[in-house]
C-alpha cells in the first residue's frame, strides 16, 4: 500500500496479493490494524501529504497525484478532517508548534485538573520504557486509531504517568496514547512513525456509572501500525490556550 499510493488500490487486489478471499482479508486486516483497508489507505495518503508539506510545500500540487488524490478539493477536505487544520495552516504553524512543545522539556505541564468525584470517570496509569524521555499524549478517541480529535485528552511530561478523565460524554471510546521523544527536528513532532504507541485492548463503554482504573503500556512502533495523522501538538496548544483564557 505504501509503495502504490498513486494507484486506485482495491481490497480485491490486496487480498489476491496476500492469497486470501476479499472477505477474509478484510476481516483479518481490521482485526490486526483496528480499521478498514479504506481507512488505512486514506491515513497513509494523508501522512504522505504531511511529509511533503514539511519538506517541499511548493511541490504539493504536483505530488497530490503521486499520493492518490485526483483533486485539490478532495485533498484539502480529507486533510483537515484527519489532521485538524488545513494544509496551509499545518505547514505555517509547524515551526512555532515545535518551539512550543520543546518548552515542556524543562517546564512542567500545568493543564486543568479534572474534578475528582465527577462521574463518568476513568483513571489511567501509563507505563513506558525506562529510557523514554519526551511528551506523552493520551486520550479517548471515537475510533481505535487517532485519526481525529479525541473526546477528551491530556498530555504528561517529566515522570508523571497518571491522568484522569471525568465528566466524559456517554458513548463507546478507545483509550490511545503516544509517546513522542524530545527532538530538535520539527518533523519528529508531526510524523510520528518513531513514537511509542499504546492502546487499551478493548473498547470502553462510558455511561453514567462508569468509574474505571486502567493500565496502558507504551511500546515501540510496529511497521503495520496505522499512521497517527491527527496533529497532537496542536491539540495540546489549543488546550493550553483554553486554560489561559479562563
Amino acid at each position: 500500500m505504501r509503495e502504490h499510493l498513486n494507484e486506485d488500490i482495491t481490497t480485491r487486489q490486496l487480498a489476491n496479493y496476500a492469497g486470501y478471499s476479499p472477505y477474509h482479508f478484510s476481516r483479518v486486516f481490521k482485526s490486526i490494524t483496528g480499521i478498514s483497508v479504506r481507512q488505512y489507505l486514506s491515513a497513509l495518503r494523508i501522512e504522505s501529504g504531511k511529509a511533503y508539506l514539511l519538506k517541499e510545500p511548493s511541490m504539493l500540487v504536483k505530488v497530490l497525484y503521486s499520493i492518490g488524490f485526483t483533486s485539490m478539493g478532495s485533498f484539502l477536505t480529507r486533510f483537515k478532517q484527519f489532521v485538524g487544520q488545513s494544509p496551509k495552516r499545518f505547514r505555517a504553524s509547524s515551526e512555532s508548534l515545535h518551539s512550543y512543545i520543546n518548552q515542556y522539556a524543562s517546564t512542567p505541564l500545568a493543564l486543568p485538573q479534572e474534578q475528582e468525584r465527577l462521574l463518568p470517570r476513568i483513571r489511567c496509569q501509563i507505563t513506558t520504557p525506562d529510557s523514554f524521555q519526551g511528551l506523552i499524549f493520551v486520550g479517548l478517541f471515537p475510533r481505535p486509531v487517532p485519526d481525529q480529535r479525541p473526546v477528551t485528552g491530556t498530555a504528561l511530561n517529566f515522570q508523571k504517568r497518571t491522568c484522569q478523565f471525568s465528566g466524559i460524554p456517554h458513548g463507546t471510546y478507545y483509550l490511545l496514547a503516544a509517546g513522542i521523544p524530545w527532538s530538535m527536528n520539527p518533523k519528529d513532532y508531526f510524523l510520528l512513525d518513531r513514537s511509542l504507541r499504546g492502546k487499551y485492548e478493548t473498547s470502553i463503554l462510558v455511561d453514567e456509572t462508569t468509574d474505571m482504573d486502567l493500565q496502558l503500556t507504551l511500546r515501540e512502533p510496529h511497521p503495520i501500525d496505522p499512521p497517527i495523522v491527527v496533529n497532537l501538538p496542536l491539540l495540546l496548544f489549543e488546550q493550553d490556550k483554553r486554560k489561559s483564557a479562563k
